[in-house]
């Protein structure tokens, strides 16, 4: 055999164990760098999957920044006196509420999801999520939250004063509300919802804002409550579409309820219900008695169109009131609950109108009126369009029907 033989047979044995040694490093690091990709994935969409609200395609926030918020089910047990009926405060559309005492003296109120109720895991996600990251004194503060097998509980600070409504439509303690505590808790609600519109890192639409839903703490200072409906918009978003109809009729707008469209002109309509409500001492369902009936807006605005606004106002008040701050009450609410959501003013105009006396409110038009049938069905969408599904499936009804209750509903879509 010639040398340049010889030479080109021991090139070749380098070359392959060369080659034996590159496969041999490269191939285990392959591996290794894939197992490592795929492991990060398996546990991104499993914390993503238990945790995450999102909004279309992006996360908008995680339930895991609040973990140190979390409960275990012994301590609320043992707060509540394992959830004794004398500790009961209410009961929700969702579940009940509890008064609770921790140890160290701190009082609390426990909201007990029902297994039965329309609220799931996802409404209990956004409910935690949201109020643990909102911060303002008119919206109830969330203190901890509990998931342990099938209970699902949120527990918030205390609110000693109980619900707008339980001195707003109640003989014996409506005088307790004077003119100004109620130009008060117009004010702070106003105050509130411009919050959760413009002022918190998301834009939120509350969609069952109602006098239930707004508690008095000691001073008689409303905080906003209850965002287990509650829809998360984008920076750039307006308005969204559902086919699913949630909050409580009288409160609702009528393009929400006819369409399934809201936006923050929404809570503007159940702004100005709301503060109809208080200026008048009269429930929003007390109007629906009888088919044909008019509404609380219609009687607002025929007294309005009158020259006789005044005559709304709660008898009870007297003359201890301050007559041009009514006049503009009244005239806010009707602008709130005009029927084209163009119309009405945002809730930064709205408070602008409440603190500003130099401030020209236009003139109202007439608002929306519902004089729906006990069984008329409203027709609903067949698609949703919304930014992310949020809402219970409580109800499996196909069409909203007259209500007189103050309990919020949740109606699916007619298949």
């Amino acid at each position: 055999m010639s040398i340049l033989s010889t030479q080109l047979i021991s090139y070749a044995g380098e070359g392959q164990k060369s080659w034996v040694i590159i496969v041999a490093i490269v191939v285990p690091v392959g591996v290794a760098v894939l197992l490592f990709i795929v492991g990060y994935c398996l546990l991104t969409r499993r914390g993503r999957k238990k945790y995450d609200i999102v909004q279309g395609d992006n996360v908008v926030t995680d339930i895991t920044n609040v973990e140190s918020l979390h409960h275990d089910l012994n301590s609320i047990k043992a707060a509540t006196n394992n959830f004794a009926d004398s500790n009961r405060l209410g009961e929700g559309g969702f579940g009940v509420v509890y008064k609770g005492r921790f140890p160290n003296g701190q009082e609390i109120a426990v909201k007990r999801l029902s297994r039965s109720s329309g609220q799931g895991t996802t409404e209990f996600k956004n409910e935690a999520v949201l109020v643990a990251k909102l911060q303002h004194r008119n919206l109830v503060r969330l203190l901890g939250f509990c998931v342990e097998g099938e209970e699902k509980i949120l527990f918030y600070e205390f609110v000693p004063n109980k619900s707008l409504d339980y001195f707003l439509f109640n003989d014996d303690r409506q005088g307790l509300l004077d003119w100004s505590r109620r130009y008060k808790i117009i004010e702070g609600i106003a105050q509130g919802i411009l919050y959760l519109h413009e002022d918190s890192r998301l834009r939120i639409i509350h969609r069952d804002l109602k006098a239930s839903n707004v508690l008095l703490d000691s001073d008689m200072n409303p905080k906003i409550s209850d965002f287990g409906m509650a829809r998360i918009f984008g920076v750039d978003q307006t308005q969204g579409s559902t086919n699913r109809i949630v909050g409580t009729y009288g409160y609702m707008s009528p393009e929400y309820v006819v369409h399934g469209q809201f936006s923050v002109r929404s809570d503007v309509y159940s702004f100005g219900v709301l503060v109809l409500e208080i200026l008048s001492g009269k429930k929003i369902s007390d109007f629906y008695q009888t088919e044909g009936t008019g509404n609380l807006m219609s009687y607002a605005w025929k007294l309005w169109k009158d020259g006789r606004p005044l005559e709304l106002l709660d008898p009870i008040l007297g003359d201890s009131y301050a007559r041009n701050e009514v006049i503009r009450c009244i005239q806010i609410g009707l602008l709130c609950v005009q029927e084209d959501p163009a119309e009405r003013p945002t809730m930064a105009t709205v408070v602008l109108m409440l603190n500003s006396y130099s401030a020209t409110l236009p003139l109202p038009n007439e608002p929306a009126f519902f004089l729906h049938s006990r069984t008329e069905p409203i027709k609903l969408l067949e698609s949703d369009q919304s930014t992310s599904v949020l809402e219970s499936d409580q109800s499996k009804s196909q069409s909203v029907l007259y209500s007189t209750n103050e309990v919020s509903i949740t109606e699916l879509e007619p298949r």
